[in-house]
């Protein structure tokens, strides 16, 4: 259980603090269906792209159970100020059990896999009496991260049940997961968010720093639908680098080697390289798109193909990231030229 204050995943926008969860109103309504039934499957595995609110689902029908059901007309949201909704958003509830990857206070990094150890406090939990004498709930988040081990310890928890257990398997790739286990859970397939969706939920959360409206329509066009991809572009060093490109406007010969140093360091990840070239090969295809409809845009539109392929080339001949951003942006003053 992650409770360490560095841990990153500690943001004000947890999943377990959210107010309402947008585009998956028929997967709500099907897991409030099955509890009302008085049948409730004891193992649910939710699965679909990351970022797109898969750990929301879990902690909302998590709570709807813990509360007995008690909740709005539609959906599983629970009231945020009542006992179980102060218990779940400070990570408290006496009846919910979260297994997720440890955070390492020394190395400042989350542990690579979900450990047999990790499981076993699963069973451990699940051997005590309910706190208040209802359900009993455990989130794994992300199943994705079990090993064989502790993968085989969840399937033993699966195949033998206690009374009132509620299993919630969060699962990115479903292909990952012991056959065993994905055949005895009852599955849900989240699918991608709308772009308005994702710009709305990305426009709703409690940023320190608003981002540029361009850089967010560009982040929201690349997301896939994922909120959580779409924070990431917005987070991420090559985003920030992004902004700063746009703020910048054409660029002279010392801030052409700037904004190269940026990615020549050892601090630059190849993330942060893809996602600065990402939002800036998104920005030129609506730089070409836009002088294309008042008849011109050639130079756009060789700067853009010229980019993309010299990207394809660092990648995969992994040469100097630092000339190849020195490149581009070079090809882009010469579009500016035109436009």
């Amino acid at each position: 259980m992650a409770e360490d204050s560095e841990d990153p995943r500690e943001v004000d926008w947890h999943p377990r603090k959210a107010r309402r969860l947008l585009g998956h109103a028929a997967a709500e309504q099907q897991m409030r269906q099955a509890f009302a039934s008085g049948k409730l499957h004891h193992a649910w595995l939710i699965s679909g792209p990351k970022g797109i609110g898969k750990a929301t689902l879990a902690y909302r029908f998590a709570g709807f159970a813990l509360a007995g059901g008690d909740a709005a007309a539609e959906g599983l949201g629970i009231d945020p100020n009542s006992r179980t909704g102060h218990w779940l958003a400070s990570r408290s509830h006496p009846d919910l059990f979260v297994l997720e990857r440890r955070w390492d206070s020394k190395t400042k990094k989350l542990k690579s896999e979900l450990a047999v150890d990790d499981a076993r406090l699963l069973s451990e939990f699940f051997g005590l009496t309910a706190g208040s004498g209802g359900w009993r709930v455990a989130i794994i988040d992300a199943a994705d991260d079990l090993n064989n081990a502790s993968g085989n310890a969840l399937l033993k928890l699966i195949e033998e049940p206690p009374p009132n257990c509620l299993l919630l398997l969060v699962c990115n790739q479903p292909g990952r997961l012991l056959p065993t286990i994905r055949s005895r859970c009852m599955r849900i397939d989240l699918q991608p968010l709308s772009q308005n969706e994702t710009m709305e939920i990305l426009t709703g959360l409690p940023l320190e720093e608003p981002p540029e409206r361009e850089a967010l329509d560009i982040a929201v066009k690349l997301s896939g639908g994922s909120p959580g991809r779409g924070l990431e572009l917005l987070n991420s060093a090559g985003a920030k680098s992004f902004a700063a490109f746009l703020h910048a406007g054409r660029l002279n010969a010392a801030s052409l080697v700037e904004f190269g140093n940026r990615f020549g360091s050892r601090a630059s990840t190849a993330d942060d390289f893809e996602v600065f070239f990402s939002l800036l090969e998104g920005w030129i295809g609506a730089q070409a798109r836009k002088a294309g409809l008042a008849g011109g845009g050639v130079g756009w539109a060789e700067a853009h193909a010229a980019i993309g392929h010299s990207i394809r080339q660092t990648n995969a001949l992994n040469l100097d990231r630092r000339q190849t951003v020195i490149n581009a942006l070079s090809l882009i003053n010469e579009a500016m030229k035109t436009a």
